[in-house]
């Protein structure tokens, strides 16, 4: 057999990319309770078709001609699929120097990145974040400094956002580009206690600042998923981390050409509640709660629901479902969080789930109970005015077919973000429903001021306006005039079922990139 020495340069060189850092640094990882790059891989990928591009890629040591050393890159790239779609999936490798950047590579003849891949092949793009971003370490190599223009390689990284899925997973501290690059998805989510995201960690910050914060405290799980809305999940272990990333690319095409697959028969195609009960979801008594869940429950596929950024913004649920097989984007508002109303928080969320739904074609269903944008001190420092904006901007863009089902509240601009006036748009009321420019019983004190200050009995007076104007809040007045159309709460998940269908043919006309780009 001929080129025996030149196969057997390809096994070590293999063999060197396959042992990453080294033993001794591939326990003290294990050690910290973290999977390795082609560990975690072997999870997203299903069985055996992980294909792997770049493997020699790195740093070698020559002595003459011979090779006597080499360093694999800090990141490990390939092809695979994920239930049996082809997707490019890329994951920092922490054991070669920390995943930091080096200037291994590039230039003439350099083979296609893996975004790069991902765009011409029109597949989804999966990153496994664990790196460090760029290191000082690298100008001794360079024997210079650089000027910063990494946008050369993340513009096609934006661009990518337009065409086919993006997931990040943070698996590791990740900080500088990569940092970004965990924004830079249509989902994201990391593992509590062993990830974290900044642009700089504690060192950096003593420097800058002269602070003294360990790494979760900057930028831990708590702080990017239920403060600062970075992140969207968080996970508990890595193992739940990629089986998120695999749901959440279950309901999405593999690009925006593409219609999005429907659920085989082997998964439930009815819901877990009985649609009759969804009579008893909204209380009589207007002052008590209800319990969203029992509601998505009784509308939803069994089992279906995919919530996304539960922790931030509460108020509002967002996330993926699927109804009869076909996957949705599904949205209510939660009366156990700020009694439902739209905080920033939760108009980001709204904004973020409309413009996948649009990128995607996926029907949106809205389940609205909404008292308003929230108000007060509070909501005016974190600028309620301007997300309401963009809240109706996101709403009058976009194109994909929508359905609302008010079951509660409707009031002001906030509820006027449940209603889209071009397109497929489909809109049902509840009994329950109650609507108008704002709640008659603020609205009166408001609107009748003068009236109830001047009267004998300021509060008799209050009380008798604010009756008088409860009596003609029927939802059936509404309908005497505009035709709105009020149903059975118990035929809502069949109209549901006969929208989602009608959808698809919309939908198919869709399939190209969104007229308005997609916004991180």
């Amino acid at each position: 057999m001929g080129w025996e020495a030149e196969l057997e340069e390809l096994r070590r060189r293999q063999e060197a990319a396959l042992a990453m850092g080294g033993p001794e640094r591939v326990r003290r990882h294990h050690e910290q309770g973290k999977l390795t790059a082609r560990e975690r891989i072997e999870l997203l990928a299903d069985p055996g078709s992980f294909r792997e591009f770049g493997m020699l890629a790195g740093r070698a040591t020559y002595e003459g001609d011979r090779l006597v050393a080499f360093t694999p890159k800090g990141e490990v790239n390939g092809l695979c699929t994920v239930d049996g779609r082809t997707v490019v999936v890329t994951a920092g490798d922490f054991t070669v120097r920390g995943g930091a950047a080096t200037s291994a590579g590039g230039g003439i003849g350099a083979e296609l990145r893996p975004a790069q891949r991902a765009l011409a092949w029109r597949v989804p793009l999966v990153r496994l974040l664990d790196a460090s971003g760029g290191s000082v370490a690298s100008f001794e190599a360079l024997g210079r400094t650089y000027l910063p223009d990494g946008n050369a390689w993340t513009a096609t990284e934006v661009e990518l956002l337009q065409h086919v899925p993006v997931v990040s997973a943070v698996m590791g501290s990740v900080a500088g580009l990569p940092a970004v690059d965990a924004c830079l998805a249509h989902f994201n989510v990391m593992v509590r206690g062993t990830a974290q995201v900044f642009p700089g960690g504690p060192p950096v910050v003593k420097a800058a600042l002269g602070l003294d914060v360990d790494k979760e405290e900057l930028g831990g799980a708590h702080v990017h998923t239920e403060g600062s809305g970075v992140v969207d999940n968080a996970a508990d272990s890595e193992h739940e981390a990629i089986a998120q990333v695999r749901q959440f690319l279950s309901y999405l095409p593999s690009s925006v050409e593409e219609g999005a697959p429907r659920a085989g028969e082997d998964l439930p195609r009815q819901p877990a509640r009985a649609p009759a009960t969804l009579r008893d979801v909204v209380p009589e008594n207007r002052r008590l709660s209800f319990d969203v869940q029992a509601l998505l429950d009784a509308v939803l596929d069994a089992g279906s629901l995919f919530e996304i950024a539960p922790a931030y913004g509460p108020s509002r649920l967002t996330g993926l479902a699927r109804v009869d097989g076909y996957p949705i984007g599904v949205m209510a508002n939660d009366p156990a969080h700020l009694g439902g109303a739209t905080d920033t928080a939760a108009g980001d969320k709204v904004v973020r789930l409309i413009q996948l739904c649009d990128t995607f074609h996926l029907p949106l269903v809205s389940f609205a109970d909404e008292p308003g944008f929230f108000v007060g001190p509070d909501a005016e420092r974190a600028g309620i005015e301007r997300a309401g904006a963009r809240l109706v901007w996101a709403t009058c863009m976009s194109r994909m077919p929508w359905l609302t089902v008010v079951v509660g509240r409707l009031y002001g601009v906030a509820g006027q973000c449940h209603h889209r006036p071009s397109g497929m748009f489909r809109r049902y009321a509840w009994p329950s429903a109650r609507w108008g420019s704002m709640h008659i019983s603020g609205g009166a004190s408001a609107a009748y001021r003068r009236v109830i200050e001047e009267s004998e009995d300021p509060e008799a007076t209050r009380q008798e306006i604010e009756r008088r104007l409860e009596s003609i809040a029927s939802p059936f007045r509404t309908a005497e005039a505009t035709g709105q159309d009020i149903i059975d709460p118990a035929d809502t998940r069949q109209l549901l079922v006969e929208f989602v269908h009608d959808a698809q043919r919309v939908l198919a006309s869709q399939r190209t990139s969104p007229a308005v780009p997609y916004r991180p």
